[in-house]
């Protein structure tokens, strides 16, 4: 057995340099838990996401054959001297993959594993004759069983056959509880038009405008609107059968010439159209002429009829799979006393299985959710949670996990939950690396790196480290004050009260139940409450579509009643999707500062000389853009078994255009260095001129005055994302807008929460009324009103328990966010 005194203690870094880091040498503790904090922007993603994990997960990936590395998207290497003592790692990041159209809550995590089991060992089975069969401990453990009432001998169900992916699978939607099918208001969008009108939307397709003359000729009229064809005529159109049919058609020189053309019916044109085609923009293009039904023969249960004739506890499958986590969770404490004693040695065994992989998800606030609910339906955070529930019950070892803000979505009181699951992971004898702004998480933490001072070029070094003592004594630690308690965010002054208010009346749907809210105008709301409580469907499924649909002159959602706008003329849903889909994305294309620098560029002398138009110093248009890396400044290598690695253009060396391009300067700098300027150096490089500077401005205000002018978007965190979005309205007038964001402080640093504010601030003076969803302390404290669901989540939750100043609900003890405003 090796000396344990002599393992390595910590990972050592020397001269990493991925993004902004500027050759950092650091420590960073072994078989702790190390968080990495820092103002947004200073590099702590690079170092943890991009070093760490980067080349943590390169090394173990090199232990595999040639032939898997090639089918697993790996990470390029980091720009680093020598990593030493770095264990394999994997990496839990802040946008997770959305889960397929088969994943749920039961498949995302250990419970339906151990449920199918449990069905197959303890369940009560109905023999052929329609007998029930109780578990015995010789029944479940053969292989077929003989029925004590009828003596007939049958096969044991296996947990696969409990398996909505393989032997359990309804046989009409194969286990996916849904149906695609044919809508014809898709395919007939507009009844009033005639066929010559095109009113049969599939035969506007690519080769099919003929098709209304074969219809002609089979008898259909085709001047005459569809609504007002016989119905033998509409069904010849939607479901006529193929034939060929002798068709006159004229030339584009006039002449006619009489063909055999075969014909297809609406639905055969899309489903042929389908079958044939390899393009996966083309068959997504085709999906908007179906609608997706619950299947008619499981009624969305996903299970074969004879997965559902075994019974747990009363209970088939179907059931349990539609119970919340925490139901399933008594259920199953339940359980042993349902069963018979015989089997009590099986059931203590399974049941303590099922316990232990509900427990973490119970911890960290997912008791609302069903064991059925599609994984595509989870808000970001409720997907962190479940990766990383599914990580804690491998019960790994030697292993080093990157969390990247594991807190969002989560409610202080689950914060000690999700603290708990980081210490089992280091408990296991792993190593835990997080980038997290959760102050409360950080007091727990073994050992914090703090990244700094700034953001972009004026961050990228280690700043502080140390434990929560060493940060809190440091001058040079922006968090110290924040951990310690000597520095407040409180940024605001309450705006007045306000006699008028948007209300609306939201029926039971999901686990909300009949609430009506109240969002007062021209003041900044805060809507809080522990994880399923329902905030996300009061806002954003209720109120944002109520209002919208509104607006559009069309019903309210059903859902819906008894909405007062109160002036309200447009809204702005705020979220953290990325912005941008790829590198053509940048800081300078989106706030819309380039079209004026082209144009600068384009009123040189030297471009009037050429004769060169603002669209020539584009790095889209080929005139401009270096035609090896077609103006993306990097070129992608498939280089075999290795990842496709990403290298800077060997043309242009990552200037994005071509050499005759970069001839011209304005003011000393070509149009690809101007790139290169960061958000605050271009404002000061172009002062005076407003076109440019007022948009980018915007983004200075915002907090984003780091970012690069040609840096890709797509890359940016959600926090930035959301500024982004936001720094367009900064300078318009806002009088009658409701702005709606969904975690604004998602991977803000507490002083970036001050920025943030101060944001708000400047809207709601502009005449806008601004409603958070979040669950940052700082931000609910300087809100005018806050709205709090509860007092849980799922069936528990889904009503409003409180509302007021942050200082009311600061009051009431029966307060699950209260309790913590308190303590600020």
């Amino acid at each position: 057995m090796p000396d344990l005194r002599h393992l390595p203690r910590a990972i050592t870094v020397r001269g990493a340099r991925a993004n902004n880091l500027r050759s950092v040498d650091v420590e960073v503790p072994l078989w702790s838990m190390v968080m990495v904090t820092g103002v947004s922007g200073s590099g702590k993603s690079s170092l943890a996401m991009g070093v760490l994990y980067g080349e943590g997960s390169r090394r173990f990936l090199e232990g595999l054959s040639t032939y898997t590395r090639r089918r697993i998207t790996q990470v390029a290497r980091p720009d680093v001297d020598r990593i030493e003592h770095l264990p394999p790692a994997l990496a839990l990041r802040q946008r997770p993959a959305l889960p397929g159209r088969r994943s749920t809550v039961g498949t995302m995590t250990e419970t339906l594993n151990v449920l199918r089991l449990m069905f197959s060992r303890l369940g009560t089975h109905l023999c052929p004759n329609g007998h029930q069969v109780p578990p015995t401990l010789a029944r479940s453990a053969g292989t077929r069983i003989d029925c004590p009432v009828c003596g007939v001998n049958f096969g044991y169900p296996s947990a696969e056959s409990f398996s909505f992916n393989t032997l359990g699978a309804c046989p009409a939607c194969h286990g996916l509880g849904t149906r695609d099918e044919l809508d014809d208001d898709a395919l007939i969008p507009d009844s009033a038009k005639t066929l010559d009108e095109g009113a049969v939307a599939p035969w506007n397709l690519a080769g099919r405008s003929f098709m209304p003359k074969v219809a002609a000729e089979l008898g259909v009229r085709t001047d005459v609107p569809f609504d007002r064809l016989t119905p033998a005529e509409q069904d010849l159109v939607l479901d006529g059968p193929e034939q060929e049919v002798n068709v006159v058609l004229t030339s584009k020189a006039g002449r006619a010439v009489r063909l055999d053309m075969r014909y297809e019916n609406a639905r055969r044109t899309v489903e042929n159209a389908i079958a044939k085609s390899t393009s996966e923009v083309t068959r997504a293009r085709l999906r908007r002429f179906f609608s997706t039904h619950t299947c008619s023969v499981c009624h969305g249960t996903r299970l074969r009829p004879e997965a559902l004739r075994t019974t747990l506890g009363g209970l088939d499958l179907a059931r349990v799979s539609a119970l919340t986590l925490g139901e399933v969770a008594d259920a199953n404490a339940r359980l042993p006393a349902e069963l018979p004693a015989e089997v009590a040695p099986v059931t203590a065994r399974l049941s303590g299985e099922l316990a232990a992989a509900l427990d973490p998800l119970l911890r960290l606030g997912l008791g609302h959710l069903e064991l059925d609910r599609a994984g595509a339906t989870l808000s970001t955070g409720e997907r962190q949670r479940v990766e990383l529930t599914s990580t804690l019950q491998s019960r790994s070892t030697g292993v080093l996990y990157v969390l990247d803000e594991p807190s969002v979505g989560l409610h202080p009181d689950n914060v000690d939950g999700l603290r708990e699951v980081i210490r089992g992971l280091v408990g296991n004898g792993n190593s835990v690396v997080i980038v997290d702004h959760d102050l409360d998480l950080m007091r727990s933490a073994d050992h914090l790196i703090e990244m700094g001072p700034g953001a972009g070029r004026l961050g990228g070094t280690v700043i502080a480290q140390g434990d929560v003592a060493a940060l809190e004594a440091d001058p040079a630690s922006v968090t110290g004050p924040y951990l310690s308690g000597a520095q407040q965010v409180r940024v605001r002054l309450p705006h007045a009260e306000s006699d008028s208010a948007i209300s609306f009346t939201v029926k039971g749907i999901h686990t909300l139940h009949e609430v009506t809210a109240r969002i007062p105008i021209g003041r900044l709301t805060a809507v809080v409450g522990v994880s399923g409580s329902g905030k996300t469907t009061l806002i954003l499924e209720s109120l944002v579509p109520a209002l919208t649909r509104r607006l559009a002159g069309q019903a309210l959602p059903s859902h819906v009643r008894d909405l007062d706008a109160a002036g309200i003329q447009r809204v702005v849903e705020v979220d953290s999707a990325p912005v941008g889909k790829n590198a053509r994305s940048t800081p300078a294309t989106y706030s819309g500062a380039f079209d004026p620098i082209r144009r600068l560029y384009a009123a040189s002398t030297e471009a009037r000389r050429r004769g060169w138009d603002a669209g020539h110093f584009s790095y889209n248009v080929k005139s401009g853009q270096c035609p090896v890396c077609e103006g993306l400044g990097e070129i992608s290598l498939d280089i075999q078994y290795l990842p496709d690695m990403s290298v800077r253009c060997p043309s242009c060396h990552g200037a994005r255009y071509n050499p005759r391009t970069l001839q011209v300067s304005v003011d000393g700098l070509t149009i690809a260095q101007v790139l290169g300027l960061t958000v605050a150096e271009a404002v000061e490089h172009f002062a005076g001129r407003e076109p440019i500077v007022r948009p980018l401005r915007a983004l200075e205000e915002v907090g984003l005055g780091y970012l690069g002018l040609g840096e890709p978007t797509p890359s940016l965190s959600g926090g930035e994302a959301q500024r982004m979005r936001l720094a367009s309205g900064l300078h318009a007038a806002q009088a009658g807008t409701l702005y709606v964001f969904d975690e604004p402080s998602i991977g803000l640093h507490p002083r970036d929460v001050g920025t943030l504010l101060t944001v708000l601030d400047r809207l709601l003076r502009a005449g806008a009324t601004v409603v958070v969803i979040d669950h940052d302390l700082d931000l609910v404290a300087n809100a005018d009103y806050v709205i709090e669901m509860g007092p849980g989540g799922g069936p528990d939750g889904g009503r409003i328990i409180g509302t007021g100043a942050p200082a009311d609900l600061a009051a009431d003890p029966a307060s699950p966010t209260g309790r913590w405003l308190a303590r600020r």
